[in-house]
């Protein structure tokens, strides 16, 4: 299956410059057993009402359970939490 996280930051912040950091985080998920893939893709729009950027994981539908009890997820919502305006989450075939 397919896991998105769709994230639009707050105004001023500059996640930019964090990709890399952002990157690294997801990118430890590929430890747990049945996560596949991650891509991260920034938006190629700069209008204000589009979201920032789109992280896609490919994982067995299995593995959704661990990934949300696991390290890197944590990390990421106590290191950008606050930061996040908004988010979808979606999960398809």
């Amino acid at each position: 299956m397919k896991h998105y996280i769709i994230v639009k930051f707050t105004e001023g912040f500059d996640y930019l410059s964090l990709l890399d950091e952002i990157g690294g985080i997801f990118n430890r998920t590929l430890e747990i057993s049945g996560i596949n893939a991650v891509n991260i893709r920034k938006s190629n729009s700069d209008r204000s009402n589009r979201y920032d950027i789109m992280i896609e994981i490919d994982m067995d539908a299995r593995a959704l359970a661990d990934y949300d009890i696991s390290a890197p997820h944590k990390e990421w919502k106590d290191r950008f939490g606050e930061y996040i305006e908004k988010k979808a989450i979606f999960d398809c075939e």
